[in-house]
């Protein structure tokens, strides 16, 4: 009976790990989003966005 409620509760710990591991997940990913948002934003009110960036070396053979 011992080693069942060992079972149990190792269990239910690893579920609520995976909960929280899920969960900072979702808010890392919301967080890179909101990042990624923001940027486009700004990017959209810069003229000079749309055309291709130049290098400012020539590329050498």
């Amino acid at each position: 009976m011992y080693e069942y409620e060992i079972h149990q509760f190792r269990s239910a710990e690893l579920i609520r790990r995976a909960e929280q591991d899920r969960l900072a997940r979702r808010a890392v990913l919301g967080k890179r989003a909101a990042r990624r948002e923001a940027a486009r934003r700004t990017a959209e009110s810069d003229p000079h966005t749309g055309r291709p960036r130049r290098h400012r070396f020539v590329r050498t053979a």
